[in-house]
């Protein structure tokens, strides 16, 4: 029965796979991992008490037994190991997304610090084919590039795609080590020195590679697959619903022949036979494995596997600033929480009034829950066209009944481009693809859309909002170059309401007919009511005279009247005429260049002849004619 020996509580939070364990004075083991604060820390039990000179590595206030060396990039790799034969002792090496750093940890200096414009996603330390000394070898941007202790450019070559592992191994038993690389295009190639002598092909991109015994080792994929090959031939894999994180190769039983160590995204470590796969060890954490090493680490003379999992003291963000256009007053946003809820998590809600593209321009003041200073993490992040749409079931509602259909002859594979782009769309629901219907809801009014895709580049969109169909058909045109674009659609709830709009305008120009009428009919009339009064008046009838102006003043009386009711009427009117207009360019929204021109052109002139039935025809077909 195989128990743990020891757990130590390291109250920092590890980056996944940026875990290393090195004899940086020569003698005694410590654990090195990248944080989320842009640092690495160093936990060295065997020498407390001894203080670390004001370089890149400073002691940590929280734990005498840390040390933490400040990198101030997001860390990409990590490696500990022998770089420099003459100095008897590790050095560790960290990558980031633009420079390489060899740092003597027990002198607390820099080796050398090189940029590499390749980027540095994975990182081996080791002797390679002829080469005398080891080198430093990093992957990138579907490059390989090795570097000497002095940083001298060694070794270079490029490989077919991004680089996500490495490892050394005797692939061929001539007794000098190849280089295994892991890329993103689904391939293990093994090179030796510059040349590809072997290539297997996986199923997703290969995160992981640990050599075992002699050509023998195991690999790790995206999509949860472990497994083990010998030399080209797969010896076995297993495929898990969780990730794997982090695999070693490690004697736990102790019978001479190396197990494949795997730690799991659910916290889970298992061991397997290199033979069969068969588990023959396994233990639970309580969050993901970061990474799995082994050493001496109680210094007992024998050589332990050592586990370690993510957990450690979140980093808490003490202040967040935003800076966005149309969402927020004044364009900002700042969020300061309350001593009593620090968190490495905080929550703002945005919400979007319109379908537009949003930059997002974020600065945070993250540290250490007692930290005196902060590190400020800024990031520009564009909120999507259509963010403000969930993705979601197809049966999670029923379909709309209005949509629009149109034929755009483009490859399913360049709209599923669109898609990614126009939606905000969990990582793992992006689309490799093309879906037959996808379907999201809105978050401002639970409205359904659901997007149909048919192998010839036919288009149905199922939405009940008429605007959100023109925005997403006028995205999608941008999007694929559409110069003219002529649909089929079909609103009936809005299209009904239309035509009570029109029944209305009618209604409103009879009405103003009618009091136009009745307006020119009184003017006669204080015309004439007038001189009946100026004659009185001068006849000396002052009895007549007072019953005209009486009559006139009543009169006018009923002229503000009919006044007021005009005024109601045409602003009723015009409200009526603006709501035809906007349905009008509606239509031509749904479509694209000449057919968006002609559709409006032609809904003018049905309205003109006052032609309900060939307007509601153009609107839906994009033409008056049958």
């Amino acid at each position: 029965m195989l128990v743990p020996v020891f757990t130590l509580k390291l109250n920092h939070k590890i980056l996944p796979r940026m875990v290393a364990l090195g004899r940086y004075d020569g003698t005694h083991p410590c654990l090195a991992a990248a944080t989320q604060a842009g640092k690495v820390f160093i936990h060295n039990p065997h020498a407390r008490g001894q203080r670390t000179s004001a370089h890149r590595m400073v002691q940590s206030t929280q734990d005498s037994d840390v040390s933490l060396l400040s990198i101030n990039q997001g860390i990409t790799c990590l490696a500990s190991g022998v770089l420099d034969p003459q100095l008897g002792y590790d050095c560790l090496l960290v990558g980031t997304q633009t420079n390489l750093l060899a740092y003597d940890v027990h002198n607390n200096s820099d080796m050398f610090y090189r940029e590499v414009s390749d980027g540095a996603n994975a990182i081996v330390l080791g002797k390679l084919g002829d080469f005398s000394s080891p080198l430093a070898i990093i992957g990138g941007n579907c490059a390989l590039q090795g570097f000497d202790h002095e940083g001298n450019d060694r070794f270079w070559t490029v490989t077919g795609d991004n680089v996500r592992s490495l490892a050394l191994c005797d692939f061929d038993g001539d007794g000098r080590n190849e280089l295994l690389v892991g890329s993103e295009d689904f391939d293990i190639r093994v090179f030796k020195e510059d040349e590809i002598m072997a290539e297997m092909s996986e199923t997703e991109t290969v995160t992981a590679l640990s050599p075992m015994r002699g050509s023998r080792f195991g690999y790790a994929l995206s999509n949860g697959t472990v497994g083990v090959y010998d030399r080209t031939a797969r010896y076995w894999r297993i495929k898990s619903k969780n990730h794997a994180m982090s695999i070693h190769a490690f004697d736990l039983n102790s019978d001479g022949v190396c197990e494949l160590i795997t730690g799991w995204s659910n916290g889970k470590v298992d061991a397997r036979s290199d033979r069969t796969g068969e588990v023959i060890f396994k233990d639970n954490f309580s969050s993901s494995i970061a990474g799995v090493v082994e050493g001496d680490y109680r210094m007992d003379g024998s050589t332990q596997l050592i586990c370690c999992s993510v957990d450690g003291e979140d980093t808490i963000i003490r202040a967040v600033l935003i800076f966005a256009e149309g969402i927020f007053e004044g364009e900002s946003h700042v969020v300061h929480p309350s001593l009593q809820n620090l968190s490495a998590c905080i929550r703002v809600p945005l919400t979007p009034p319109k379908d537009i593209p949003v930059d997002l321009h974020i600065k945070a003041f993250v540290g250490y829950r007692n930290s005196t200073q902060f590190h400020v993490f800024e990031l520009t992040k564009q909120l999507p066209r259509f963010a403000m749409y969930a993705l979601s079931s197809p049966d999670s509602a029923p379909e709309p009944l209005s949509y629009v259909n149109c034929a755009t002859n483009e490859r399913p594979q360049r709209i599923v481009m669109w898609l990614n782009q126009s939606f905000l769309l969990p990582e793992d629901a992006e689309f490799q693809s093309p879906p037959s219907q996808v379907c999201f809801t809105s978050l401002r009014n639970a409205g359904q859309l659901c997007l149909k895709i048919k192998p010839g580049g036919e288009i149905s969109i199922n939405t009940d909002d008429i605007d959100l169909a023109g925005d997403i058909i006028q995205s999608m045109a941008s999007f694929l170059a559409i110069k003219d674009l002529q649909v089929e659609a079909d609103f009936p709830a809005y299209f009904e309401e239309l035509r009570k709009v029109l029944v209305k305008v009618d209604e409103h120009h009879a009405v103003n007919q009618r009091l136009t009428a009745d307006m020119a009919e009184h003017s006669n009339l204080i015309r004439s009511m007038l001189v009946q009064a100026e004659d009185a008046r001068l006849l000396g009838d002052m009895k007549n005279m007072k019953g005209r102006y009486m009559e006139l003043y009543d009169l006018n009386r009923d002229l503000i009247n009919q006044y007021k009711i005009r005024c109601n009427n045409h602003t009723e009117l015009l409200n009526n005429l603006k709501a035809v207009n906007q349905a009008i360019q509606r239509a031509g929204q749904l479509r694209v260049g000449k057919a968006k021109s002609q559709v409006i052109s032609a809904c003018r002139d049905a309205i003109r002849s006052n032609n309900f039935n060939m307007l509601f025809r153009i609107m839906r077909v994009g033409t008056a004619s049958s």
